[in-house]
């Protein structure tokens, strides 16, 4: 009795770190855009448009590959594709369909795999769209929220959503190439 109640306290406590780690980077994030957005709305005046629908910011896309957050387009899909990988095993083993598979064909779990995907990937998310929203200080002199939205969660949710797919359809697919090499090592017996 006394170790289902440890593990549950242990689970419990863990859920609530996750938790104060989420709240505490949704902060910081939101600090930096409010930060960010006198400068970004005096560009926005000047520009006449929004920096993310400008020819700008697809001109500042190799400023942000070549500048001091380079490793972030490394580390970030890397991390999102290994969490990926983690679910996609996951999900194989609770018999659910792969995950982008799930999401667009099955209306009826949609709403579940969504939010495991996003439970899973919710803290990389925010580090993602902070980190972008931070080296566009360093490397453009300003940081632009809604780029930050946008180049954030592409460098996350895509690795994470293929990957997570992949990884359930190859586990599955080994799982029925070994029950059916059992099955078949059966019959010649």
């Amino acid at each position: 009795m006394s170790s289902e109640r440890s593990e549950s306290l242990t689970a419990r406590y863990s859920r609530l770190r996750t938790r104060r780690t989420t709240v505490i980077l949704v902060g910081l994030t939101l600090l930096v855009f409010v930060l960010s957005a006198p400068a970004v709305l005096k560009d926005t005046y000047e520009r006449g448009g929004i920096y993310l629908f400008s020819v700008s910011f697809f001109e500042d896309i190799p400023k942000r590959l070549t500048g001091p957050g380079r490793f972030r387009f490394i580390l970030q899909p890397l991390t999102a594709v290994i969490l990926g990988i983690r679910s996609g095993l996951s999900d194989a083993r609770l018999g659910n369909p792969p995950y982008l598979y799930g999401v667009f064909f099955h209306s009826e779990r949609r709403a579940e795999l969504l939010r495991s995907g996003l439970e899973t990937v919710i803290n990389l998310l925010l580090m993602g769209i902070l980190m972008d929203a931070v080296f566009q200080w360093i490397i453009l002199g300003v940081s632009y929220p809604g780029a930050a939205l946008v180049v954030g969660p592409v460098l996350i949710m895509g690795p994470y959503a293929l990957s997570r797919a992949l990884s359930n359809r190859v586990s599955r697919t080994r799982k029925n190439e070994k029950t059916l090499t059992s099955e078949r090592d059966q019959v010649v017996s």
